[in-house]
Formats: C-alpha cells, sequence, structure tokens
C-alpha cells in the first residue's frame, strides 16, 4: 500500500476561489439566506443538505479550511476553533459526560492538565495522570468508565514520544476512544493513519507560523465532526469558540508552506542540537540516537519531515534559564517568549511558564527539571553564526 504523504494529499484538495481566485475567498458573513422557510427549517433539523446557516455551525471560509486539514491529516473531516485550547476542550467535552474517565498523559501543556485536573472534577469526570510512554502503566489505569485515552504526540515540554499504534492497540481492546495532541509535529506524524480517533491542534504555532492569531481544529470521523456541530447538543455549536474568517483564510494561505517550514525547522534543531552537546548544554531532541523513543520515532514517524523543531534543554536552575534566555534575547538569538512554531527562535523556562499549572510536586515526578528551557528552533538560514552567539551567552551564565 503507498505510504500517506500528507502535503501530497494537501495539495490535492486546493480549490480556486470566487471569480477562479487562485486563493479561497473570504466570506464574511454571520448569517446566510434561504430560499423559503421551509428550507430553513430543514437546515435545523439537520437536513440542509450542505446549505449554510449561521457562521457559529458553518462558514464556506472555515469549511475551505478544514477540508484542507481534513486532507493532511487523512480524516473524514475536520473543524476549526478560535484556540488550541478550544480544541481541546469541545473535543473532550463531546466525548465525556458526568460519570467518565480519561486516562491523561503525565506530561502536558499546562492549560490541558489545569483543564483535566481541575475544571473536569467540577463535572464529576475523573482523570488519571499516567506516564503514556509506560503502556502497562496505561493499561493498568483504564477503568470501566473509561472513555478517552488521551496524550501527545511528542509531549510538551518533555518531548517523549507517543506509542501510537500500540496505545490505538489498547484504546480499541478497552472500547475507548484514543486523542492526540499533533502540535509540536504537525506532517512529521499522522496520527490519524497510526490508529489515534481523534488529532487536535494548536494552530496557532507550526500550522500557522506567524504568530499572529489563535486557532485550533480538530480532525476526526465525519460522525464525530457533525456531532460536535449539532444543534441541539454538539458541543462546539452550544459553546461557541468559532474561528474568525479572516484568520481561517490566512491559516489556510499558510498551510501551504507547512512542509517547507517543518523540514527546515527539524534541520535547524538537529543541527543545533549536536552542537549544544559539543559545549556542554544537556539537550533533549527526539532525533539524537540517545533519545529513548528516537527509534520509536523512526518507526512512526513520516521521516521526509524531520524530528521536529523543538529542544529541550536543561539549565538546571530557574535563575541559570532565566540568565541565559535574557543573554540570547539581547544577542539576537531569539525572543524569551511562550508559544512555538514561529520563524524565530522563542524560548522560555516550562516549569515557570507554559507548565507552571503543574504543582511542583508534579513537575519533580514527571522528570521536568526546574531549569528546563523549552526552545523552540526558528527558519534561521546561518545556523553556525547562531551557534556562536548562543555559545557566548552559555559562556556567561
Amino acid at each position: 500500500m503507498k505510504k500517506f504523504d500528507p502535503a501530497t494529499s494537501l495539495e490535492s484538495v486546493h480549490e480556486l476561489g470566487a471569480y477562479n481566485g487562485v486563493n479561497q475567498s473570504i466570506n464574511d458573513s454571520a448569517t446566510f439566506a434561504f430560499e423559503d422557510g421551509n428550507a430553513m427549517e430543514a437546515c435545523f433539523h439537520g437536513e440542509g443538505g450542505g446549505a449554510f446557516l449561521y457562521s457559529r455551525h458553518w462558514n464556506p471560509t472555515n469549511y475551505s479550511l478544514a477540508k484542507a486539514l481534513a486532507a493532511m491529516e487523512g480524516t473524514e473531516a475536520a473543524w476549526v476553533t478560535g484556540s488550541g485550547m478550544a480544541a481541546i476542550t469541545n473535543a473532550i467535552l463531546q466525548v465525556c459526560t458526568a460519570g467518565d474517565h480519561i486516562v491523561a498523559t503525565r506530561t502536558s501543556y499546562g492549560g490541558t492538565f489545569a483543564f483535566m485536573k481541575n475544571w473536569l472534577p467540577k463535572y464529576n469526570i475523573t482523570v488519571s495522570f499516567v506516564n503514556t510512554c509506560d503502556l502497562e502503566e496505561v493499561e493498568n489505569a483504564i477503568q470501566d468508565n473509561t472513555k478517552l485515552i488521551y496524550t501527545e504526540t511528542i509531549d510538551n515540554p518533555m518531548l517523549e514520544i507517543a506509542d501510537i499504534p500500540s496505545l490505538a492497540k489498547i484504546s480499541k481492546a478497552h472500547n475507548t476512544l484514543l486523542m492526540i495532541d499533533n502540535t509540536f509535529s504537525p506532517m512529521i506524524f499522522s496520527p490519524a493513519q497510526l490508529g489515534a480517533d481523534i488529532v487536535v491542534y494548536s494552530m496557532t504555532k507550526f500550522i500557522n507560523g506567524k504568530n499572529d492569531t489563535t486557532a485550533g481544529a480538530i480532525c476526526a470521523s465525519m460522525d464525530f465532526i457533525n456531532s460536535l456541530i449539532d444543534l441541539n447538543d454538539g458541543t462546539s455549536m452550544l459553546l461557541g469558540g468559532v474561528l474568525d474568517t479572516y484568520r481561517a483564510a490566512n491559516i489556510h494561505k499558510n498551510l501551504y508552506t507547512l512542509a517547507i517550514r517543518m523540514k527546515q525547522h527539524s534541520k535547524n534543531a538537529l543541527d543545533l542540537a549536536n552542537k549544544f552537546e559539543s559545549i556542554g548544554i544537556k539537550a533533549s531532541y527526539p532525533g539524537l540516537e540517545k533519545h529513548p523513543q528516537h527509534e520509536l520515532m523512526k518507526a512512526t514517524m513520516n521521516e521526509e519531515y524531520g524530528f521536529g523543531g523543538m529542544i529541550a534543554i536543561d539549565l538546571e536552575t530557574p535563575d541559570r534559564a532565566s540568565q541565559f534566555m535574557a543573554l540570547m534575547q539581547k544577542e539576537g538569538v531569539g525572543y524569551l517568549a511562550v508559544s512555538l512554531g514561529y520563524f524565530r527562535t522563542l524560548f522560555s523556562n516550562s516549569g515557570k511558564s507554559t507548565s507552571s499549572e503543574i504543582p511542583e510536586e508534579e513537575q519533580k515526578k514527571m522528570g521536568l527539571s526546574p531549569g528546563l528551557v523549552r526552545y523552540s528552533v526558528g527558519l534561521d538560514n546561518d545556523m553556525d553564526a547562531t551557534f556562536e552567539k548562543i555559545k557566548k551567552c552559555y559562556a556567561m551564565v
């Protein structure tokens, strides 16, 4: 069977816009007219036959982006949201109701952890946080009321790699759904092709690549996406969180450079990770042979796109991390800022920023060093010059 290629699949669904424009048209209508009252009534009953009703439900511009994302993932359908957290929370709340249980990775984005740890229990949805790299631990955590196994392909910020095919076997054996956050590795991994039921993204990051908006995506079966936007009980329809159409159009255009950008991010990150080691910086990067899941990643990734643009470096203490990052920003290496996937390098001390929602005792359990710097490698053209600046900064801490 021909191997799935996300970039080729994405390119195959590109359509001309209105008046044969090479880009998709922007439709900024919040509401849409019907020929008669019967047609409108049918739409409210889910019998619209593709008619557009209201932009919180569907909009032509958002629909075009969703079709492109579904093609990239190899899923039947997709839905776009106003942020990555909206995608995560909408998908989880569509699957789980009061009395249900989730098995989730112990290492995840801080906002995801806080939602599961602090918010879901208010509605009697319980979560067991486990090391999802330990398949036996995942299996043992499943209960009779488990509805969902949740993890990140490359987890934030430890950069551990999920064994998606094995997790998919466990989820199917226990009649649960497997949900994967693929934010760190679009195109590098195709989780749905490896057995995931639901794939979510913060499109704010690599997919858009410009850090000029927040956006999210949910890629899944047609039945699941339709359930999300059901007029009567669809989580996305009733909670809102729709993506603005102007932003959707911009992301759609940026999507077609994603393959090139991911290759360059990966190339630069591998180069830097090797160079970090040479000057004594402790670096974790899945492209290094010493990484615990290096071989697993090679066996499950779309190898053409590299090992990703994220490196975890350990400065041991928050003070050293802060000093190092401030020096790098001053030298023009990048910016001391949260987020990732930008064309400039971004870095932050995870335990004090994007993972700060995770209590310190939990950070220690997962092995998160207090001096860990999450390093999102940019699209620099001259990595030798960049490294010389980094080396100068590191010598000063």
